[in-house]
């Protein structure tokens, strides 16, 4: 069997894929909550997302041919490339790299999966499971880190606002000659 797909834009597949997989996510959640309870479906959910960014980070990497992580311009690079590979176009999501690489700041200004949670009605005790794709991420990759805060429950609901900076164990990216 054999699908002409002549004229659609690769932008639309990974948006088509990228979609489906979160209405995965929001469905395997709703149906673990009812079935487990949050303190559970949190358990489970952070464990997945972590472990799933691990595999993710490897084939990244691989596909890619980034070789290992050990320095930040590297760093920076798999992370370029994984935000324009696996994050969603309607997700609300700024990156701010401090000079040379040696730290980053995630902010998030509007999340699905806080809107999803509060569908749900459980916002108020939803473990964050997108910072565990990062830290999932960094963990396949070997890359020490600190972050802060250090927040476990949703901050959008708790504090209004979602924001981690992950400062790096690594060598700084080295400055532009001029």
């Amino acid at each position: 069997m054999s699908t002409d797909t002549t004229g659609i834009d690769p932008a639309a597949v990974r948006g088509l894929l990228v979609r489906n997989w979160l209405t995965h996510d929001a469905m395997w959640f709703a149906g673990a909550l009812e079935r487990f309870g949050i303190e559970e479906t949190n358990r489970l959910n952070r464990h997945a997302a972590r472990s799933m960014a691990q595999i993710e980070a490897k084939r990244i990497v691989k596909m890619f041919g980034l070789g290992s992580v050990d320095d930040a311009d590297t760093l920076r690079r798999f992370f370029d490339i994984a935000i324009e590979t696996v994050i969603p176009d309607f997700m609300d999501f700024d990156v701010t790299w401090a000079a040379a690489n040696t730290s980053v700041r995630f902010g998030i200004t509007s999340c699905f999966a806080f809107d999803g949670v509060s569908m749900l009605g459980v916002a108020d005790r939803y473990e964050c499971g997108i910072f565990e794709r990062i830290h999932g991420w960094l963990d396949a990759l070997g890359v020490g880190y600190s972050v802060e805060p250090v927040a476990t429950l949703c901050t959008m609901y708790h504090e209004g606002t979602c924001a981690r900076t992950y400062v790096f164990d690594l060598p700084p990216s080295a400055p532009p000659h001029s």
